[in-house]
């Protein structure tokens, strides 16, 4: 966690968007698999790095969009794929398959229809996917490296809710936890007619039986209309149940893909270590 604490980066920096003609940037695939959750065909984006042989095993990334957003948002708004390009060309993090997956599971709804309790119970419910099918799907159909120190999440807005409390309810199965601009209700607000909360405030931390991840990375962007203060908010709520995490206020960012791209440059570098 001091590592991790030491080398974050306060600023983008632009030249990792920029290509260069001599780095293999790796492709993306969509693939497509039957998730019992949702009780419907779903698909997914992933990122294979450079050179990507079968014959090797890479450490797993999940990463989870937003509230009204799909498995799309991160291939189609972020440079993601420049950004881990150059990253890994330059050694600031290691080879690794990236998993984008569409996180709103509902056997009434294929997609968010509005923004109240029975859609974000929808997106509460893809724990149910991610464990079922989602990464048994990804362990069958690509070459990936298993156990916590292989394994990663992460997610933007309501992504980053459901990451954390799948970080919390699963630390033996994600070595690294991430989330930037979580939305609300992950622990109750003031409008508990909008969520409840996943958990209830002293239950904001890992429990001692199952152990913890090597990291948990939040971050919030002092700039962000959309989520206000949560995460600050819990941010100290970590501190108070004594959860050791890094702890980033964004500055010159948004609630958008700004943030997200500054977020994921500094985890990046941290995970699989």
């Amino acid at each position: 966690m001091k590592w991790a604490q030491s080398i974050l980066s306060e600023k983008f920096p632009e030249k990792m968007k920029k290509r260069d003609t001599n780095t293999d940037y790796g492709k993306w695939v969509t693939k497509s698999y039957y998730s019992r959750t949702a009780g419907r065909k779903t698909k997914m984006n992933v990122l294979l790095p450079a050179y990507y042989d079968k014959e090797k095993t890479y450490p797993v990334l999940y990463l989870l969009h937003g509230y009204y957003d799909d498995e799309n948002w991160l291939k189609d708004r972020t440079e993601l794929k420049m950004i881990l390009g150059n990253m890994m060309a330059k050694g600031l993090t290691k080879e690794m398959i990236v998993v984008c997956p569409y996180i709103f599971c509902s056997k009434q709804n294929e997609v968010c229809t509005e923004m109240n309790l029975e859609n974000s119970l929808a997106y509460d419910n893809f724990i149910n996917d991610l464990e079922k099918d989602v990464m048994p799907f990804v362990e069958k159909t690509f070459s990936v490296s298993t156990g916590t120190e292989n394994t990663a999440i992460a997610g933007f807005s309501m992504g980053g809710r459901e990451a954390l409390y799948i970080g919390i309810q699963h630390p033996e199965q994600f070595g690294y936890v991430g989330a930037v601009c979580p939305a609300p209700g992950l622990v109750s607000g003031t409008d508990t007619s909008q969520h409840p909360g996943q958990l209830k405030d002293d239950e904001l931390k890992f429990d001692k039986n199952n152990g913890s991840p090597y990291l948990l990375y939040l971050a919030g962007a002092r700039e962000d209309g959309a989520v206000g203060d949560t995460p600050s908010q819990l941010h100290d709520l970590l501190n108070k149940n004594k959860v050791d995490h890094v702890w980033q206020l964004l500055d010159g960012t948004g609630h958008d893909e700004s943030s997200v791209e500054l977020y994921l440059y500094n985890y990046m570098q941290m995970i699989f270590k």
